[in-house]
């Protein structure tokens, strides 16, 4: 009679499981209510949740997939890094030749500019018209990683600048060619030849500038090109014209002749041991007028010679174009720039 009513006993199989129910359920203490609550996790929570693992999931794939490509290229990026290698190798070698070419060019275009040009008395050609068409070509900027494109159409526009700058030389060079025809007289006035014998080239000892000078060693403008000979070797007038003064000069010069030419050329030539030229006197290029020497301003058995234009002294190396070879006016470019100490 005492157990009517009473709830049997659970058994062992079913507390099992309503413990395994109670373990998935959270529950809260609420201040408010002084309660246990069971604790509900929102929808939105729940899908931030999801979308912070996928999002974390793919961050890492997509930094393992860099580094991979990053240090472990395939063999297809390999063969392209290969390929990309090579053509920097080639494209810096042939930057190296066009740089080379457009030195040469250029002093083609000074030779032109101040030699030919003012020899004739023509204006110098501008350099827009040398490179007219280099305004329709884009400066490109120079990266450190440029794309196979990009070398192409850079190496493409340095051709093209080549190619624009030879043709408008190829044209003003025919137009001296003109000019030559109609002025011979002109051409047979101006300094065209060395004063000296010199085959060798081995007898320009300074040029033209600013120079150590030997007796002050500072640096002095040296306004003419020095020429070391024996005392004795023939010296040559290098144009026609007349002897403007031949004699001692206390300024420095020693001996010296001075030819004026006609069309605003003189030559001047100094220190000799004895002048054979007399003032007044009509020489022909080649000509004798006196022998090399040692006198006035000098500290060693020289010749210094100078060409003035328009009263202006200008640099003889330009004037040597009768009787040099492109290679050797190259060689003697190269001798008359080196910076040394002059003779006088």
């Amino acid at each position: 009679m005492g157990h009517f009513g009473a709830r049997p006993p659970a058994s062992p199989a079913s507390k099992t499981a309503n413990a395994a129910v109670v373990k998935k359920v959270k529950y809260f203490y609420n201040t408010h209510t002084l309660r246990y609550e069971k604790l509900v996790t929102p929808l939105r929570v729940k899908l931030l949740r999801i979308f912070g693992f996928v999002a974390a999931a793919l961050t890492t794939a997509f930094i393992i997939v860099l580094i991979g490509q990053r240090y472990f290229p395939s063999a297809n990026e390999r063969t392209l890094q290969q390929e990309n290698a090579n053509l920097r190798s080639n494209y810096q070698l042939l930057s190296r030749q066009i740089d080379e070419l457009e030195q040469r060019l250029a002093t083609l275009e000074r030779r032109d500019n101040n030699v030919y040009r003012s020899i004739f008395e023509a204006d110098p050609l501008p350099d827009s018209a040398r490179a007219r068409l280099l305004d329709e070509i884009a400066e490109l900027k120079k990266v450190q990683s440029m794309g196979q494109e990009q070398l192409i159409t850079d190496m493409a526009a340095q051709l093209q600048r080549l190619h624009n700058r030879l043709n408008a030389q190829q044209t003003s060079f025919g137009s001296i060619e003109k000019m030559i025809e109609r002025k011979q007289d002109l051409l047979a006035a101006i300094p065209a030849i060395q004063p000296v014998a010199n085959k060798d080239l081995e007898r320009i000892a300074s040029g033209f500038g600013y120079r150590i000078d030997p007796i002050y060693k500072v640096p002095k403008m040296h306004a003419g090109l020095d020429f070391t000979a024996p005392t004795g070797t023939p010296i040559y007038a290098t144009a026609d014209g007349r002897v403007k003064e031949a004699s001692f000069n206390s300024g420095g010069y020693g001996n010296n002749v001075v030819i004026d030419h006609g069309f605003g050329y003189e030559t001047l030539y100094a220190h000799m041991v004895r002048i054979k030229a007399r003032a007044g006197q009509t020489v022909k290029r080649g000509e004798v007028i006196g022998w090399v020497g040692s006198t006035g301003k000098s500290t060693g058995a020289h010749l210094h010679y100078e060409v003035i234009k328009n009263g202006v002294k200008v640099d003889p190396i330009y004037f040597f174009y009768n009787d040099l070879t492109p290679e050797q006016y190259n060689r003697l470019l190269q001798l008359a720039a080196t910076r040394n100490q002059s003779f006088d």
